[in-house]
């Protein structure tokens, strides 16, 4: 008599008071006294916790990249180290292994991957797809809500975009309203009313792509099958122009964790700053990760302020690619604090180039970025970098909209939680009057048809030929939108033709992929004594597309 596949599950779970893989010829049992999964070839299915199945009619557990176009098939699987408490379960494919570091009394696991031969690629992810009925929530540090309910994804409901529908009642549901910003948020998951999957990664995570403003999909509903879909997108390119990178043999992500309760979020967080507080894991001996050191420094401007709150980021040494784009190695962010020291602990040894750029706050009119190459870091080691100077301008400032810091916080929705269509709520014709409006007057987003006018006083016209210079810093820019920029009726630049990113029609609020745009004129004969206009003027718009702002700067050169 052969029994039921769910009571042989429920007989091996019984059977094993230790971390266990049993199985072989292409179908693999893993898990210990809390939970179990069965994986095959690709997918990880009848993930058994309490007795209850977490996947049920779901597509289960696998690891692709390039979104689904290439689903990694598992070829072997091996306990390749164990200690008295755990097991190391690696998963073997052509492009690398796939690592579930089991405890004894952990319910869910610890995972990592290695790379041996994964293409030049942007996207590459770990993911569940979990059972609808189980779990019924999507938690974020900035969303926690009721996933949209499978039926809302058919008619009458419209689809008017890439995983995005509009309803009756005209609102929109889209996968991409539960989006985060990776590189800091403490845990994420779905959970229900008994159950809760949750992805818990150290506090630097430092092998995922990026920089402080790396935003990521987190958890949605699956629109063709309704199945909750908890994603890892350890490389991704949801909210960039570009990230297309290229890994060298042993690069590893993680490890993080993978945890399972009874969908509690007070719990998840507690186990949140239990992991923090014990990493780097001592247990983990996987080459090089114990070879750590620490950097310190201080930066100051060169006009003699202190760099107070700057944005600090270590990443490739002599970069050809922005901070935002990097992602073959490690990387590492951070904050300067009121003086301008920074400090950067547990650093991967290697040699890296110390970014910073202005972070709002006291130096919110600095535009230009620092960068200093050849940091190069020891195991044990603190590389104590000292004091820095960061070159800024020393021109005369004629008005100043928003705060650099490359996002669009600060400016009427900027900021707001992810919202499909938001950028339609900023008029198509404004004015706005230097020294009577704030920032808050001015919308995060242009996109329609329609001036956007500045209008400004300049005192005194200095004497003789002087330019003057406009910068524009976008926090993000969404194709299919141009602009031409006039000052008293005079065209001095335009925008277009910049990288494109999917920020604005992907519920983005705060940021996309920076550009810093110069238009230098002559000031002294474009500008007057008195009252001054500057423009922008959209004349091409595509709906849901535009410009993102971050700051607007006008200075005599």
């Amino acid at each position: 008599m052969t029994l039921p596949i769910l009571w042989f599950v429920f007989f091996l779970t019984l059977a094993q008071a230790a971390p266990f893989l049993q199985g072989n010829n292409g179908s693999w049992v893993i898990g210990n006294d809390f939970w179990n999964i069965t994986i095959g070839q690709t997918y990880g299915t009848k993930l058994y916790y309490k007795g209850h199945d977490l996947v049920g009619n779901a597509v289960g557990h696998y690891v692709s990249y390039n979104g689904a176009a290439s689903n990694l098939n598992w070829t072997n699987a091996e306990i390749v180290s164990q200690a008295s408490n755990y097991i190391d379960v690696s998963f073997t494919a052509n492009e690398g292994e796939m690592h579930w570091v089991i405890f004894d009394d952990l319910a869910g696991s610890y995972q990592y991957f290695v790379n041996r031969a994964l293409p030049v690629l942007g996207e590459f992810r770990t993911l569940f797809r979990l059972d609808n009925t189980t779990f019924t929530h999507g938690r974020t540090n900035i969303k926690d809500d009721e996933l949209p309910p499978f039926d809302l994804y058919f008619p009458p409901s419209v689809k008017v975009q890439d995983e995005t529908w509009q309803l009756p009642n005209g609102t929109y549901i889209t996968k991409y309203d539960f989006s985060d910003f990776i590189k800091t948020i403490d845990y994420f998951g779905v959970y229900g009313e008994s159950f809760g999957s949750w992805y818990i990664h150290p506090p630097t995570k430092d092998y995922i792509n990026g920089d402080q403003l790396k935003q990521e999909l987190m958890v949605h509903r699956e629109s063709s099958t309704g199945d909750v879909v908890q994603l890892n997108m350890i490389h991704g390119t949801h909210f960039q122009a570009s990230s297309s990178d290229a890994f060298p043999n042993g690069k590893i992500w993680g490890p993080w964790l993978w945890y399972l309760n009874d969908g509690s979020k007070d719990d998840a967080a507690a186990r949140t700053e239990s992991e923090s507080s014990s990493w780097p894991y001592a247990w983990f001996n996987e080459t090089g990760y114990q070879s750590r050191g620490s950097v310190t420094g201080q930066l100051t401007l060169s006009d003699g302020r202190s760099a107070a709150g700057a944005a600090v980021f270590l990443g490739d040494n002599n970069p050809n690619k922005t901070a935002l784009d990097m992602g073959s190695y490690n990387y590492y962010i951070g904050y300067a604090d009121e003086t301008g020291a920074f400090a950067f602990d547990n650093v991967l040894t290697s040699t890296y180039g110390l970014q910073a750029w202005a972070n709002g706050g006291d130096i919110a009119d600095v535009s230009s970025s620092f960068l200093q190459n050849d940091v190069t870091v020891s195991n044990g080691a603190t590389i104590d970098l000292g004091g820095l100077t960061w070159s800024v301008s020393s021109a005369t400032q004629i008005f100043r909209i928003g705060d650099f810091d490359r996002t669009a916080k600060g400016f009427q929705y900027g900021g707001a939680p992810y919202q499909h269509a938001l950028v339609e709520n900023c008029p198509a014709n404004t004015k706005f009057t230097v020294g009577t409006s704030t920032d808050e007057d001015w919308c995060f987003g242009q996109s329609a048809l329609g001036t956007w006018n500045v209008v400004f006083n300049v005192d005194t016209l200095p004497t003789g030929n002087q330019s003057a210079t406009l910068t524009v810093s976008l926090a993000g820019y969404s194709s299919g939108v141009t602009s031409t920029i006039n000052v008293n009726g005079v065209q001095v630049g335009n925008l277009s033709g910049i990288a494109s990113d999917p920020c604005l029609y992907r519920s983005a609020t705060a940021a996309g992929e920076w550009h810093l745009l110069k238009f230098e004129f002559a000031g002294t004969s474009v500008l007057k004594q008195g009252t001054n206009t500057l423009g922008f003027v959209v004349d091409r718009t595509t709906q849901w597309r535009g410009f993102m702002w971050d700051a607007i700067k006008l200075a005599w050169s």
